[in-house]
């Protein structure tokens, strides 16, 4: 396989999606961002994209077949690892989006999402640590005691600590109301963590010098419920106040998971205060431990949607590249055999397939990279009105953005499989892994049906549907804008009409909760979430293809043309999907909830 097939127009279409669409140039004339330039961005983009492909991307069939195994307590994992993610730190990318008075480069952070979903396109089990370390970063940040930022933020941005997420139990996966472990307070103001933790990825390894683990523990007579979880920080290895390492906190390996995919990021079930005292201390006040980690855990859900479109991009590279190569078939009217045989690239389906996985994950990464363009617009908004607009955004758009390239990734990676057809079934070439890799997402950091519960139960609900509106709002200024051009009309009726069933919908589903309907409210959540997730990259869709158009004024790129017959494509095949949603959804349809368990 041509590896260059992944990353040789990855600069292209990072830099279409940044500059032409979200105008990300502007930030530079702010004055948080105003020692920046646009080379400043493209150097470290190229250079991200250049050690995507020539470290990371090398190694990843190997952490696919030499998964992690256990040698008494220690995590054996390949040394191709340990150096791609020394060379990642060595870089500056832990801490890129960070200020430089804090050990970072200072970059916005749309510039720093941009570079991940390079590594995540090479090699999604090795950016996951990091990935998980700066989530764990921002968190302290906001929520974390002075002592604790003193301990251990600095080693956590150099790249010497990485961080996790220790949420789930054996017995209690996503249902956290129920989580069991305890936190018992002593006499020096510390805290002992008592309790059994599964499925906690970077768990255990010896890739940095210490692990600093995210803990949801319970206080002794807290409130019953999520309302009674609380925060604590577990560090793998004792952190001395001059930055020494004591003995090993009471952090024990019980096993290791062994997944489908993703093999390279380690899975575990660990045990706090099994042989020793497992020593944590606070973050932030008794009891809220569910809004800090759901700050970070959003960070995370954002980079999870990113990670998918990413594998989803690397599978329709590959599939591009085999479909211009590969000879096979002639064309349906002709019938002469002794004609020499057409690349697949010809056929009509192998070019819908191709059509679909491109509007599946360009599309996709339009909406990460606006997701990441909110975050710092957030940090920058001079009022709080503007706080209010931006932060309405990105809570409503939070679980799309995870979830539906969770999906549509996965089904991007099947079609390149079948472009390939039996070449794409075997390991000789890279997309089944993908797949593969891919198959976690709509699981990991909240199950998609998860989302589609926080979508509507929850995002669409909040301050009298005020999120909801604002993204409506938002999208039909969009339309209004760029009406003006006779190109687009087509694509603005589309999508205008597709607004018009979403709020029908969401109308109608909001009558029946406000009924007290609420399990009828959410039985199809999660097709729900299909539907707005459609409509909300159909909106990237029609961005897109409004670049492509102001593009198109002084130049002929076929780049560019590219832009708008996919735009068109996902108006034309995608889009109509939500008319059957819509119209079972405001049926409020009980099949799920009506089937008797014994027709199961």
């Amino acid at each position: 396989m041509n590896q260059d097939a992944v990353f040789q127009t990855m600069v292209r279409d990072l830099s279409f999606v940044l500059y032409d669409v979200l105008d990300i140039g502007a930030l530079c004339k702010t004055p948080k961002f105003s020692g920046t330039q646009r080379d400043d961005f493209d150097d470290m983009i190229e250079a991200a994209v250049r050690l995507a492909a020539e470290v990371f991307a090398p190694c990843a069939a190997e952490l696919d077949e030499k998964e992690p195994r256990m040698e008494g307590e220690r995590v054996v994992l390949p040394a191709s690892l340990r150096e791609a993610l020394r060379l990642y730190v060595e870089g500056g990318y832990q801490g890129s989006f960070l200020p430089e008075e804090e050990g970072g480069l200072g970059l916005p952070y749309v510039v720093a999402q941009a570079m991940s979903a390079a590594f995540f396109a090479a090699n999604p089990s090795a950016a996951a640590y990091p990935m998980l370390t700066a989530a764990a970063v921002n968190m302290l940040r906001l929520f974390g005691s002075e002592e604790q930022k003193a301990r251990y933020l600095a080693p956590m941005i150099e790249g010497r600590f990485f961080g996790t997420m220790v949420l789930s139990e054996p017995d209690v996966g996503s249902s956290l109301a129920d989580l069991r472990t305890r936190a018992i307070p002593q006499a020096d103001g510390t805290y002992h963590i008592v309790g059994n933790k599964m499925w906690i990825s970077g768990g255990e390894h010896d890739l940095s010098e210490n692990i600093v683990h995210m803990v949801l523990a319970r206080l002794d007579g807290a409130p019953a419920g999520v309302k009674g979880i609380s925060l604590f920080l577990v560090p793998k290895r004792h952190v001395q106040e001059d930055g020494s390492f004591g003995e090993n906190n009471g952090v024990t390996l019980v096993g290791l998971n062994h997944k489908m995919g993703y093999r390279g990021t380690v899975n575990t079930a660990l045990a706090f205060g099994e042989e020793r005292p497992a020593v944590g201390t606070l973050i932030g006040e008794p009891h809220q431990g569910m809004k800090y980690m759901f700050h970070m855990m959003n960070e995370a859900r954002t980079g999870v949607g990113l990670g998918a479109t990413m594998i989803g991009y690397a599978g329709y590279r590959v599939s591009l590249d085999y479909a211009k190569d590969r000879i096979q078939g002639r064309h349906p009217d002709v019938r002469d055999p002794s004609t020499p045989p057409v690349r697949i690239i010809e056929h009509a389906d192998v070019r819908r397939m191709l059509l679909t996985q491109k509007v599946y994950v360009e599309g996709g990464l339009g909406l990460g990279m606006y997701c990441a363009r909110l975050i710092d617009m957030l940090g920058l908004a001079e009022d709080a009105a503007e706080r209010e607009r931006v932060d309405d955004l990105l809570q409503i758009l939070t679980p799309i953005a995870k979830a539906w390239p969770s999906v549509y990734g996965l089904q991007a990676n099947e079609l390149a499989m079948q472009i390939l057809g039996g070449a794409g079934y075997t390991r000789d070439w890279p997309v089944e892994r993908y797949y593969r890799d891919n198959r976690l997402n709509p699981i990991h950091e909240g199950t998609n049906g998860i989302q589609g519960l926080d979508l509507l139960g929850r995002k669409v609900t909040m301050h009298q549907g005020r999120a909801f509106r604002r993204l409506l709002e938002t999208i039909q200024s969009a339309i209004a804008q760029h009406r003006g051009n006779v190109e687009m009309t087509e694509i603005c009726d589309a999508l205008e009409k597709a607004l018009g069933l979403v709020l029908e919908t969401t109308t109608t589903l909001a009558g029946a909760a406000m009924q007290g309907e609420v399990r009828l409210f959410l039985a199809n959540a999660t097709e729900y979430l299909h539907m707005l997730g459609h409509v909300v990259v159909a909106w990237m869709w029609l961005e897109q293809a409004a670049a492509a158009l102001r593009g198109l004024e002084t130049s002929t790129e076929s780049f560019l043309e590219g832009k708008i017959q996919a735009a068109r494509f996902f108006t034309r095949y995608e889009l109509p999907h939500i008319e059957r949603q819509a119209k079972l959804l405001m049926q409020l349809d009980d099949t799920t909830l009506s089937m008797r368990e014994e027709g199961f």
